[in-house]
């Protein structure tokens, strides 16, 4: 009987998502018959566009376990978008210079760099406010911008190609490529490796003594301290762990889909991701299902706006009320629940 409550919950939430897409289409003049169709086309109508679901939705999939973590412990990740440029800027630097190397150790090496370099862009704020009590997300975000024009510096000079005129670095040789999965598609192993990720932090969070901690700090770092529990350490263990889930999203992102690195290889992962996680619930196997619906939205609009003429702008639109709307779901569930218990 709870468990059939708590799926109503969601009904009216869902309800007012559909009446908000559906004014959104009445003001624009569109035909909602055919934004329909083109919508389910767009997502099922080939093998290219049912991979480009799990395309979009990979790196989300990751920097939204990232996330994940930080908030499980208190620690609000808004610098992802910036930890994701690293790793991508430290993977192209191993895959421009590791030629040679058999094909599993170069990107063994690409992920670790990855991961490492978003890892210590993210531990900054995670530092400054275990040891200084500086806000971790205004830091981020100008770190963010940092990394992002970073970028920039590298591909027009230390990492660009000497044999193109434009900005971006060198091709990814054949080893340093991600495999794809799926024929005629883009869809490559950087899901498989999402996925691994998913169930491993699934398992450490929940399933480990330090994975408890973690948790225990984020929901009452007071108490925490009071039992003994280092929450200093928590907080700076999660930090360099969210940010090296955004590196690797940053890995995947250049290994599994661009092959070389240039401007703009993040379509705001790192700021989505945020959401992804609050929707999932924090939960690694929440995350995973979020990410795919919001990467069915991503596909599902650009092909409306192919095939109907619909902006792509109500897509974030869309977003943005999906987002309000189920946040006030959870805190009305609360408050109710509070009611109750009085």
């Amino acid at each position: 009987m709870k468990e059939l409550k708590r799926g109503l919950s969601y009904l009216i939430p869902v309800g007012i998502v559909l009446a908000v897409v559906i004014v959104l289409l009445l003001i624009i003049g569109a035909d909602i018959g055919h934004v329909l169709n083109s919508f389910v086309g767009g997502l099922f109508g080939n093998r290219y566009q049912v991979g480009e679901i799990f395309v979009k939705a990979t790196p989300l999939l990751l920097v939204g376990l990232g996330c994940a973590i930080g908030f499980n412990c208190g620690f609000v990740n808004l610098g992802a978008e910036g930890q994701l440029y690293m790793g991508a800027i430290a993977a192209t630097a191993v895959a421009v210079n590791g030629q040679g190397l058999p094909k599993v150790l170069l990107l063994f090496l690409m992920m670790l760099a990855g991961f490492v370099a978003g890892g210590i862009w993210s531990l900054v704020p995670g530092i400054m406010k275990a040891k200084f009590g500086l806000s971790e997300v205004i830091m981020g975000l100008m770190l963010n911008y940092i990394a992002i024009h970073f970028n920039s510096l590298a591909i027009r000079t230390f990492l660009k190609d000497p044999d193109y005129p434009f900005p971006m670095s060198k091709a990814f040789p054949p080893e340093a490529q991600l495999p794809i999965l799926l024929e005629r598609s883009r869809l490559h192993a950087g899901i498989v490796i999402a996925i691994v990720f998913a169930v491993a932090i699934w398992i450490f969070l929940w399933k480990s003594p330090k994975g408890f901690e973690i948790r225990a700090c984020g929901c009452n770092p007071r108490a925490s301290h009071c039992v003994g529990i280092n929450v200093n350490r928590n907080l700076i263990v999660s930090s360099l762990f969210s940010g090296g889930m955004a590196g690797i999203a940053g890995f995947v992102e250049v290994a599994g889909v661009q092959h070389k690195l240039m401007d703009g290889i993040s379509s705001n992962y790192g700021y989505l991701a945020i959401m992804v996680a609050l929707l999932g619930k924090k939960h690694p196997f929440g995350v995973i299902i979020v990410s795919i619906l919001l990467g069915m939205l991503e596909i599902g609009g650009l092909a409306t706006q192919r095939q109907a003429g619909i902006p792509n702008s109500i897509t974030s639109v869309i977003l943005g009320v999906v987002v309000v709307v189920f946040l006030l779901r959870d805190r009305f569930v609360k408050n109710k629940q509070g009611a109750l218990n009085v």
